[in-house]
Parts: structure tokens; C-alpha cells; sequence
């Protein structure tokens, strides 16, 4: 299937900033003409915003780390097929809260089982669909962890869990830095949004 729109995802920590960079970018799409959708993982789908409740609410505290990635696998893999291909296939501009690199780096690194194997585990859900431009919203964990006021399930995981994670994702972006973009998340949500507005831009007009 030939993919026509451009496939955008934000990753990062918790209390990183996203929703408010996510926003602005699609408000400066639009303000351009571009027909833009924002969705989140896990989520998207009814079925998939089911298994959400499910990883992130406390009661599922214990759930086997295997099980997690398979959960977490498994929504991803509905949302792509009913929200995200088809989205794209049409020219929409898909922006995305997290996606396959937050698999990598909270059950991969995070959870400290194989990150290869969390990660072809989602490339396989999602016949092997990849972003045009991944957007990491680096932030200390102990930073970010102080503006989360209600934490989830994995919001709530010890600080050397949060770093492990953080480590991940800096890992992922130094293997493939074309395809990354690493921002300092502790700057003011405007500096970061400039510098959001030029790698998207840039990813635009090479298309």
C-alpha cells in the first residue's frame, strides 16, 4: 500500500510536553492547508483506547511484562490498520502521540527485556509502518515526573525505571538520526515549537 501523507510521531518521557507540541503543530499545518489528524497510543480505535484503560490503570499493577508488550502490540496494530493507513493513504498529515519507540523503550529498556525483539514484535503488528519523523521530547525524568498530578500505572513506576526508559529513547535516536529529531523538553513550549515547526517543514518539502 502506498503511503501519501506524512506519518509524524512525538515520543519522550512522562511530563514531557507533547500534547501542547502536538497541538501547535497541527495548528500550524492546518494553517497551511494541510489536512491534518491527531490520534495516541495506545488508542485510536475503540478497541484499542480498551486496552488503554487496561495497561494504565493501577488495578493492572503485576501484569506480566510479556503480556504488557503483547497489549501494547496489539492496539497498536488495530489503530494502524483502521486510523493511521488509511489516513495516509487519502494525503492526511498523521500526528501521533507515541508509537512504536515508546514500546522499545518502556517494555524494551524500561522493562529490561529485549528491546530487538519489542521492537520487531510492533513492526510485525503493523506490517512494518515506520514514521516519516519521530519528535523526542528529552526531559530528566525526576523533571518530568513532578508535573504529572494523578499518575497512571507506568507513570507511577520508580524513578530508575523512568531513566531506563529515558536512555532508550536517546539510544533509538543516536542509531537512526535522520529520522530523529531530539529536543531539549525543558525549554519553553514556543522555543520548542520553532524548532518543531522547522524539522517538520524541512521533512515537507523533501517529500
Amino acid at each position: 500500500m502506498t503511503k501519501s501523507g506524512a506519518f509524524i510521531v512525538f515520543e519522550g518521557g512522562e511530563g514531557a510536553g507533547k500534547s501542547t507540541q502536538e497541538r501547535l503543530l497541527a495548528e500550524h499545518l492546518a494553517a497551511a492547508g494541510l489536512p491534518v489528524l491527531r490520534t495516541r497510543e495506545p488508542g485510536g480505535t475503540p478497541a484499542a483506547e480498551r486496552i488503554r484503560a487496561i495497561l494504565l490503570d493501577p488495578a493492572s499493577a503485576g501484569l506480566d511484562i510479556r503480556a504488557e508488550a503483547l497489549l501494547f502490540a496489539a492496539a497498536r496494530g488495530d489503530h494502524v490498520a483502521r486510523v493511521v493507513r488509511p489516513a495516509l493513504q487519502v494525503g492526511t498529515t498523521v500526528i501521533c502521540d507515541r508509537y512504536l519507540d515508546s514500546s522499545v523503550a518502556y517494555q524494551g529498556y524500561g522493562r529490561q527485556m529485549d528491546p530487538e525483539q519489542v521492537r520487531q514484535l510492533s513492526l510485525w503488528a503493523t506490517f512494518d509502518l515506520l514514521p516519516d519523523l519521530t519528535i523526542i521530547l528529552d526531559v530528566e525524568p525526576r523533571v518530568g515526573l513532578a508535573r504529572v498530578s494523578d499518575p497512571d500505572r507506568l507513570e507511577a513506576e520508580p524513578l530508575e525505571y523512568h531513566e531506563r526508559v529515558r536512555h532508550g529513547f536517546l539510544t533509538i535516536a543516536a542509531a537512526d538520526p535522520a529520522r530523529y529529531l531530539v529536543i531539549d523538553g525543558s525549554k519553553a513550549p514556543d522555543e520548542i515549537a520553532v524548532q518543531v515547526f522547522a524539522g517538520v517543514d524541512a521533512l515537507l518539502a523533501s517529500r
